[in-house]
């Protein structure tokens, strides 16, 4: 979440609304396939105290890509439950990523902020140390004659 405490009477696409009738109806589909989905682990809604199904917005669009994929494509239910798996992987898996990223963001943040600070304390009365470069240039050498004793 973002840190910013919610209203708990937002409604999200995650929220759970819609009894089965309803969500049946939005999705086009009937209510006895929305519980062979449910009961199939397709499309899980969340259930009231009373055990009943309440279908999200959510829900409802993952319904609707299920018959799509089903009669569409041609799609196995085995397969389309797959399919899900692992579109639900993948993007657990690029939140993983942002999260990791945002981290090494913040850890080179840090440690930029932290150069600085030594790039700060230095003593500017002392002068760094350069390594001479060696150069082609050409040195000439005479040897000092030596005085007759």
């Amino acid at each position: 979440m973002d840190g910013r405490r919610r209203n708990p009477y937002e409604l999200t696409e995650d929220t759970p609304v819609y009894v089965i009738s309803v969500a049946a109806q939005l999705s086009g589909l009937h209510p006895q396939t929305l519980r062979q989905y449910d009961r199939l682990g397709l499309v899980s809604p969340d259930r009231t105290a009373g055990r009943g199904r309440r279908y999200s917005a959510r829900d409802i669009q993952l319904l609707r890509q299920v018959q799509q994929l089903s009669q569409d494509e041609g799609i196995n239910l085995a397969g389309i439950k797959r399919i899900i798996e692992l579109e639900n992987q993948v993007a657990a898996l690029q939140a993983r990523v942002q999260e990791l990223q945002d981290a090494l963001d913040g850890a080179a943040a840090a440690m930029r902020q932290r150069e600085a600070a030594v790039h700060a304390s230095y003593r500017r009365d002392l002068v760094p140390y350069q390594e001479v470069q060696q150069t082609s240039a050409l040195v000439v050498w005479r040897p000092k004659r030596q005085q007759p004793d």
